[in-house]
């Protein structure tokens, strides 16, 4: 037992390096040991194997990591028929057509949303989306609609988890979620970061799943709260042509 307990935390720790080139493309071994909290010989040895395996590639002259082809090779036969990302890609580059806005789409991984795909604006001052990056769910439109359109019972441990802002587990809160499902979107404006706002609306499956949050966002100064009532229901019939695509 103890050593499996050592083989998965081998693995779990190999899982942490590859996950810190996410938010980079090159890292040094202690830039790498640095961001998992292990030290350098640990980190070292994982490297090694990794790129043994072909998932890490060192650079010589820098002395840095970068991913290796391997990940090409399994991402080539990740199931893309019901991909988001790659399924809704045309839809989105109509809906930022129509908006003059970045539009991105956002799942829920447990406390943080995810931006799994984006397609920017074409205006000079915009939205600039970063795929990938994690996002509080407690702020903003799209994490509104990711809350108010689960299910009862998930939301509820949600908003009783007890790393959830406490400020945010009142009744005027829950009531605040119940509205954004009645109007069928959510808006924010400059609650995360100033001068910038955005209108979401969920995306379902055809199966009746909740799949993702649709967002359109932009400076402030554009989408202003009226601006942005206005485009809800465009904005809405945008995901539930999205979901169609969707099993």
């Amino acid at each position: 037992m103890e050593e499996e307990k050592k083989t998965v935390r081998a693995v779990e720790r190999a899982l942490d390096i590859l996950l810190v080139f996410t938010t980079g493309s090159e890292w040094s071994l202690t830039e790498l040991a640095a961001k998992c909290g292990l030290h350098k010989s640990t980190v070292h040895r994982l490297l090694a194997t990794l790129e043994e395996k072909g998932f890490v590639i060192r650079d010589d002259a820098t002395d840095k990591y970068r991913l290796g082809l391997r990940v090409l090779e399994l991402s080539a036969h990740f199931a893309r028929s019901d991909d988001p990302t790659v399924v809704l890609i045309g839809e989105m580059e109509k809906l930022r057509d129509q908006m003059g806005e970045t539009v991105s789409l956002y799942i829920r991984d447990r406390l943080e949303r995810v931006r799994i795909q984006a397609v920017q604006s074409r205006q000079a001052i915009r939205r600039v989306a970063q795929v990938g990056i994690r996002l509080p769910l407690s702020v903003g439109a799209s994490s509104k609609v990711l809350l108010a359109f689960e299910e009862s019972n998930t939301r509820e441990a949600l908003l009783s988890d007890p790393a959830w802002p406490a400020g945010l587990r009142s009744p005027s809160y829950a009531k605040q979620l119940d509205e954004v499902v009645a109007a069928g979107y959510a808006t924010s404006f400059e609650e995360r970061e100033p001068g910038a706002a955005a209108v979401a609306a969920p995306i379902f499956s055809r199966s009746g799943k909740l799949v993702a949050a649709l967002a359109v966002s932009g400076p402030s100064n554009r989408l202003t709260p009226d601006v942005m009532e206005e485009r809800a229901s465009a904005i809405i019939g945008a995901a539930t042509r999205m979901g169609a695509l969707l099993d």
